[in-house]
């Protein structure tokens, strides 16, 4: 299912499904070269318009798909979503694969773990969904998430699309109560680990209008990539156009609105460059 480009021990390319979705030559070229896509779902127009029902908008906005038979399935796996001990993990492994676009072996979901959207969710092998967690693939003519293999997901973390993809890499850890949010794409490179409290905010608000309400004006997303083995501290926020280079840590509580280079340790508000990993010092205080 997932397929890499190697050349000697260095990942080139991150493939799904034949699809090239990590391709280390295109993360030298920063973010802000690439075109700005405006997005369009907001779940509260969609939930307050005039047309359609309830049921029909309940299927639009959370199962995805139209039919009975995607309700009912969907209605299933969400049943057994808080059942607890073995039993409970069996049911989930056994439910909610059926739902969702694809499942590798030895997937475990825990308890409360919400799927919106799932027939646009992809997950590998040896993936820990912790107790909590919201994956929302949610979008018009977006691709939804692509999970790698042994992937963990810790407990209250929220993967959310905007009509946007968040692909995440093989052996990516991501600590609790972390958040992705992709309007457009969000990349995190095989091996990133992100402690708890991070979030990555793949989307904007255009703001032009000073008399207008914020929600109100038009979303714009440019997208975020890390490369691989990025470490991101705890309490980190990663501002939407942004790219980290592969190595790279970023302290805990930094704020990154710019691109951080490979190797770089970056701390602060807004985050700055303190020294190359390359070079001799001590540790930073990453979390």
């Amino acid at each position: 299912m997932y397929r890499f480009g190697v050349i000697g021990k260095e990942v080139l390319c991150f493939r799904f499904a034949g699809q090239c979705l990590y391709d280390k030559r295109s993360m030298i070229k920063p973010l802000r070269g690439y075109a700005v896509k405006k997005e369009e779902i907001a779940i509260q127009e969609q939930m307050n318009s005039a047309g359609g029902s309830a049921f029909e908008k309940y299927q639009r906005l959370i199962v995805g798909r139209k039919g009975l038979g995607a309700f009912v399935l969907y209605e299933l796996a969400a049943c057994v979503s808080g059942w607890p001990g073995a039993a409970g993990l069996w049911l989930r492994g056994v439910l909610y694969r059926r739902v969702l676009g694809s499942c590798g072996r030895g997937v475990v979901f825990g308890r409360y773990t919400t799927l919106r959207h799932p027939h646009k969710i992809q997950i590998a092998d040896g993936v820990v969904i912790d107790d909590g967690c919201l994956l929302d693939a949610k979008g018009e003519d977006n691709q939804g998430i692509r999970i790698g293999n042994g992937v963990f997901v810790g407990r209250n973390s929220i993967l959310s699309c905007k009509n946007g993809d968040i692909t995440v890499g093989d052996k990516v850890n991501i600590g609790f109560n972390c958040e992705i949010v992709s309007a457009s794409e969000v990349l995190v490179g095989a091996g990133s680990l992100l402690a708890a409290y991070s979030y990555l905010v793949g989307a904007d608000h255009i703001f032009s209008d000073p008399e207008k309400p914020i929600h109100e004006q038009e979303r714009c997303s440019r997208g975020i990539r890390l490369e691989e083995n990025v470490w991101v501290g705890a309490g980190v926020v990663v501002a939407d156009g942004q790219r980290l280079g592969r190595n790279s840590i970023i302290g805990a509580g930094a704020v990154v609105t710019s691109d951080v280079p490979e190797y770089a340790i970056a701390a602060g508000v807004p985050a700055r460059v303190l020294r190359d990993r390359r070079e001799t010092g001590d540790k930073p205080d990453a979390g």
